[in-house]
């Protein structure tokens, strides 16, 4: 089996993993914290934290973008940018799923002090998919090369 299609198989079962796991441990989560603090605190505290969720969305997300706006002012890649952008929409949407599991992994995700590791985790994971190919070698010793100049005479 190739690296390619052994990468692919593991990413679907982590999905899949993760799809049944997440609301299984949502839900114990939930049921543990309101037989401790009681249903009606449970859902105030719920609201809370949607709220806070919604405002640190709100900041980080536009510290992110006046970032990126700088750097591309200046001509530069805004790759660390680029990337935090994707940790906030990623967590923003986390934060957007009832749950306090799901609430405290978006708020990581948010969260300027640990962005970092996971823009880290994001670059190793964006470097692995990556694949360079090369269809066609530069010229070869067999090769003629013809030095010459290129006109364009199609009209402006």
């Amino acid at each position: 089996m190739s690296p390619t299609r052994r990468n692919r198989r593991r990413l679907s079962a982590l999905l899949v993993l993760a799809l049944l796991v997440m609301p299984i441990l949502e839900i114990y989560v939930l049921i543990q914290v309101g037989q401790a603090i009681g249903p009606w605190w449970t859902v105030l505290l719920l609201l809370a934290d949607s709220i806070f969720g919604a405002w640190l969305i709100k900041r980080e997300g536009r510290r992110a973008w006046r970032a990126m706006r700088s750097r591309l002012e200046t001509g530069a890649m805004p790759t660390k940018e680029l990337a935090d952008g994707v940790l906030i929409v990623l967590g923003g949407a986390l934060m957007m799923s009832p749950g306090f599991v799901s609430d405290a992994i978006g708020i990581l995700l948010i969260l300027p002090l640990t962005r970092p590791l996971f823009r880290r985790l994001l670059a190793g994971y964006a470097m692995s998919r990556l694949v360079v190919t090369q269809t066609r070698p530069g010229p070869s010793a067999q090769d003629t090369v013809i030095r010459g100049e290129v006109i364009d005479e199609r009209p402006d």
